[in-house]
């Protein structure tokens, strides 16, 4: 009892001198700033969290983003025993302990045991695979922490059973909220000191900390420390303190991770696009960051002749020479040669026809074996015996030192790999070199009336096949026809894996499985004002794990009023035109997020087929085809059905009144290939339908006789049935916002 009382108080005590921004970790969800895009309200991180239903996970971004503090939320908020370990630190000893220990907790207590690896990259392939068979069979959940792209650095076995979930810079309100709370907590910040901290000063700190929440709390703390109050007590922190205090910004670059590599990427970019002042920026954040200049010397040695190449010849030798200067003079006078080789490259003029040679590389690998021609073989040693060399015409002894022959072996006579540029040193050498070529096809020809016959010219949830399978068949169940319109208002809406998504009139659920199936790590809402759809739906639904199911209610009403959608999808809501239109659209307004999107895809009666289209004009009389056009525009004009009785603009204001802005508004015409039914075609022409008029009773109501009817059809008969036609579909695709307050001013 002694001992662990004595440990207890060390504990405390340790506790109270660790740093500040270990002490200042969030203990709770609530406590936790950032990361929105994964654990903000209704996102499926929290809701797994919330419910205590989590599958292993890796989270991944660079320091100071809340990886290890997220996992001690969750170790706060768990059922089951949680063990942590550092991947630098622990090795298989380790592992193996633990995985004992929770063998023992599951087999004796029934408790489950979460496993938290910070640095999980940092282990070697044996490490992670004595750990891979028990997250298998789940006798540990694993949450592993890295900096490293875990696609890279972390076991594939071990990520495909793992959700991925991406943190990111903490923002500059993230940091500022940090702060604030740091200073106001009593118990592990300032909140018992009198600080005050000027507003220049804050806007330094998060600025130089560069989204890193470590970063900033370090140089607070280094602030408050060392800065002694005034006469009043008030340690005062104003912008030269907070110069004293954080002096660098830190820049994330590891030279053997994902920022290595995305930024040497964006350099050579850079330089392909011939932008000198962007291959500046990314040259500098090397620089800055301590990156090897003999590496980037290499990779402009590269890009000299992969992307440059024939159209300045000098540009490998400027970098040359530049890499031989750096060498001799060194840093920091060696900027200026690894400057001068960017500029240089960056503005040169551009050309990739070197591929060429990979081109010839293939034909080699494919082709049949290819004897050298006779003529260009080794003559000094059987001359005599094989008549090697015969034939071959010295280029020196002609005119330009030049003269057409053929160099390629006979099965490829005529083959080009070589493509010469329009740009710099190959613009000039174009044309001679085709002329060139014409000469020798013309010395090939002549070859072959010699009896020597010319060759032939010439891409993180772990895979669960089960549900990926339900998710295919259950989209797929719709209606071919629609795949088209379904494709449209995705690619619009641009939807990423942790987007909340409100599929706002589900109806039969065609939006809301393929939204499902594009946000793993987000979530689903879907609308069903209909009992009987709302629960077939919920039926399929249950075919899902629990954490993955669509959120199904009968009205926006239902959803909490701290959930806000990143995209809210309406599909055909406007068919008929409803004065509530106007509302509803408010009502889903109130329901995005600020820089959420709306996208509509609405089928517009108005603008769809007219039956005498496939009639042709040949086939009326005159009066007839015009007589029976205004029926039909009348028919679609209609200002007492609710079905016709708008157009674009009418949906367009609606959504402009209800506070929504469009980005974006587009008309496709669909001719779908259609076999109309002999029951379709007839109910067009029955005459005294009770739920609206028929085809037949617009006809009779403007004054066409029965007879004119019957010879109509009859005309219709002949150029609808028994074939297919092409039935033309209007849609309206919409892409809504929250109006820009720079706009509205």
């Amino acid at each position: 009892m002694n001992e662990n009382l004595f440990q207890h108080g060390r504990k405390k005590q340790i506790e109270k001198e660790s740093p500040l921004a270990n002490r200042m970790r969030p203990r709770t969800l609530e406590e936790y700033v950032g990361q929105e895009h994964i654990i903000g309200p209704g996102r499926l991180l929290r809701r797994a969290i919330e419910a205590d239903q989590l599958s292993s996970l890796i989270f991944y971004g660079p320091p100071g983003t809340g990886k290890t503090t997220l996992a001690m939320v969750i170790a706060n908020r768990t059922q089951s025993y949680f063990i942590t370990i550092n991947a630098v630190l622990a090795g298989v000893k380790e592992i193996r302990q633990a995985i004992a220990d929770a063998e023992e907790r599951r087999d004796f207590y029934g408790q489950r045991t979460t496993l938290f690896v910070d640095e999980v990259h940092r282990w070697n392939k044996a490490q992670q695979d004595a750990l891979l068979p028990h997250v298998e069979k789940g006798t540990i959940l694993l949450i592993g922490a890295t900096t490293a792209n875990p696609y890279f650095e972390v076991q594939k076995a071990l990520v495909s059973r793992s959700r991925i979930f991406q943190l990111k810079p903490l923002t500059e309100d993230d940091l500022k909220k940090v702060v604030h709370q740091t200073i106001h907590d009593p118990d592990r910040g300032y909140g018992k000191l009198t600080i005050d901290l000027h507003g220049e000063a804050l806007n330094h700190l998060v600025n130089v900390a560069n989204g890193d929440a470590r970063s900033v709390l370090n140089a607070l703390e280094l602030a408050v420390e060392t800065t002694p109050p005034n006469d009043q007590g008030t340690i005062v922190i104003d912008l030269a303190v907070a110069e004293e205090s954080i002096q660098r910004r830190a820049v994330l670059y590891d030279k053997d991770g994902d920022t290595h590599y995305d930024t040497i990427s964006a350099f050579i970019k850079s330089l392909r696009g011939s932008d000198p002042d962007a291959a500046l920026y990314w040259l500098a954040k090397m620089v800055y960051a301590g990156e090897d200049a003999k590496f980037i010397f290499r990779r402009m040695g590269i890009f000299a002749g992969e992307d440059i190449g024939m159209a300045d010849p000098q540009a490998a030798q400027v970098v040359q020479s530049c890499w031989s200067l750096f060498e001799r003079i060194g840093m920091p006078e060696g900027q200026f040669p690894l400057a001068s080789a960017a500029i240089y490259l960056a503005t040169a003029p551009k050309s990739n026809s070197v591929f060429a040679f990979f081109d010839a590389l293939e034909t080699v690998k494919k082709e049949a074996e290819s004897d050298v021609p006779n003529h260009l073989k080794d003559a000094n040693r059987d001359k005599e015996g094989f008549g090697h060399g015969k034939g071959y015409l010295y280029p020196h002894s002609y005119r330009n030192h030049w003269v057409a022959q053929q160099y390629l072996p006979t099965a490829l006579q005529g083959r080009l790999f070589y493509q010469p540029g329009d740009q710099g040193y190959e613009r000039s050498i174009r044309d001679e070199v085709a002329r060139k070529r014409e000469a020798q096809l013309v010395a090939m020809l002549e070859q072959a009336n010699a009896a020597v016959q010319p060759g032939e010219v010439f891409s993180t949830s772990p895979v669960n096949r089960r549900k990926d399978a339900w998710l295919a068949r259950a989209a797929a169940s719709q209606s071919a026809r629609l795949a088209e319109t379904r494709a449209k208002l995705f690619e619009l809406a641009r939807i990423q894996r942790h987007f909340l998504v409100l599929d706002a009139f589900a109806g039969s659920g065609l939006l809301t499985w393929e939204a499902v199936r594009q946000t793993p790590e987000g979530g689903v809402w879907a609308v069903v004002d209909q009992a009987e759809a709302a629960e077939m739906l919920q039926q399929q639904a249950e075919q899902l794990p629990a954490i993955d199911r669509p959120q199904i209610v009968s009205g926006v009403d239902e959803i909490p009023s701290e959930i806000k959608f990143d995209r809210i999808l309406i599909r055909n809501r406007f068919t008929r035109y409803d004065a509530a239109w106007e509302s509803w659209l408010a009502e889903c307004q109130e329901k995005l997020a600020a820089d959420g999107e709306l996208v509509v895809a609405q089928v517009v009666p108005r603008q769809g087929q007219r039956l005498s289209h496939f009639v042709p004009d040949d086939r009326w009389q005159d009066e007839n085809l015009e007589a029976v056009q205004e029926v039909e525009q009348a028919i679609f004009t209609a200002a007492d059905d609710p079905l016709v009785s708008w157009d674009v603009e009418d949906l367009v204001q609606a959504a402009l009144s209800a506070g929504l802005a469009v980005k974006e508004k587009t008309i496709t015409i669909t001719l779908e290939r259609r076999q109309i039914t002999l029951e379709q075609f007839e109910s067009w022409f029955k005459v005294g339908r009770d739920d609206r008029p028929s085809y037949a009773d617009h006809l009779s109501n403007h004054g066409f006789s029965a007879e004119d009817v019957q010879q109509i059809k009859r005309l219709y008969r002949t150029h609808i049935l028994d074939q297919p036609v092409e039935w033309q579909t209007a849609s309206l695709f919409l892409l809504l916002s929250m109006p820009d307050p720079a706009v509205e001013k």
